[in-house]
């Protein structure tokens, strides 16, 4: 599935025409690097094992989600951010082009996600509750004040209610958000929608907490990106210490563990495999 979905990305890169020299090369180039692709897995996944007919056409809508992500790490990545040169195992844009082009090639791959949606072959009604559930939690609803915490309190320490509010945010919605993209896709009922959202946001925890445990523990070659970038930002490494954050990490595996219970079957299997191969590796 994940194959498929690299040949189609690779089929369906943005680009315009212009003279500009370099600006489709910027354009492609973080989204076509080598990535875990976490959300448009999960969204197929939940196609998939809903409505497979579907899932073919649900590829438009992966590749949105992964649009929209890869937008989100350029711009994270600026020196107005973390200022970080390291990403997906390369340059970072501003790094290798200029900070005009990263913010340029973010602010791209933003909109062009909600115009991959729109073209997808699906029903216009399927395709208002896609672009309404992205734009809310990759908005000021979830990733844009999350990231706003983040920055506004750096060397302020936060509790732990706030440090999960704040990944709540930035993190764990976008998450959750193509989880329930892929039910939205497969006809899910409500109920099940909101089960596996839900499922969605615990997971999006997780794995910051993984990725704040990464920062600490690999270096930046193993990573692909820059690591121990974190000692003046608020992560759990820093509220909890390195045991309390893979208590933390243990606690929510278990959680997640008997939430697939609630889900069918297949998909259920299909999320431990995922959650497995992910962070039991």
């Amino acid at each position: 599935m994940l194959l498929e979905f690299e040949i189609f990305l690779k089929n369906n890169l943005p680009k315009v025409e212009s003279f500009h020299p370099n600006f489709n090369l910027a354009l492609s180039e973080m989204l076509s690097a080598k990535a875990k692709r976490f959300r448009p897995l999960l969204l197929l996944s939940v196609v998939e094992n809903s409505s497979p007919l579907l899932l073919k056409n649900s590829m438009h809508v992966a590749l949105a989600v992964e649009m929209f992500h890869t937008y989100s790490l350029i711009h994270d990545d600026l020196p107005a951010m973390d200022n970080a040169c390291l990403r997906r195992g390369n340059e970072t844009l501003h790094i290798k082009y200029d900070e005009t082009t990263a913010i340029l090639v973010g602010d791209a791959l933003n909109s062009h996600s909600f115009y991959m949606i729109t073209n997808a072959p699906l029903s216009d009604e399927i395709k208002v509750k896609l672009i309404s559930i992205l734009a809310r939690d990759g908005g000021i609803n979830g990733m844009i004040i999350g990231q706003a915490i983040d920055c506004k309190f750096e060397n302020k320490k936060l509790s732990l209610e706030q440090l999960k509010f704040m990944h709540v945010n930035k993190t764990a919605k976008l998450i959750a958000a193509s989880l329930l993209m892929g039910a939205i896709i497969g006809g899910l009922c409500e109920k099940k929608q909101q089960s596996i959202y839900n499922f969605g946001l615990k997971l999006g925890l997780l794995f910051q907490i993984q990725d704040d445990i990464i920062d600490i523990t690999q270096s930046s070659d193993q990573a692909g990106k820059s690591t121990m970038s974190d000692v003046n930002k608020n992560s759990f490494i820093n509220l909890l210490g390195i045991k309390g954050a893979n208590d933390e990490k243990s606690r929510l595996l278990k959680e997640l563990e008997i939430d697939t219970n609630s889900f069918k079957e297949d998909l259920s299997q299909c999320l431990r495999k995922i959650i497995n191969n992910y962070f039991k590796g």
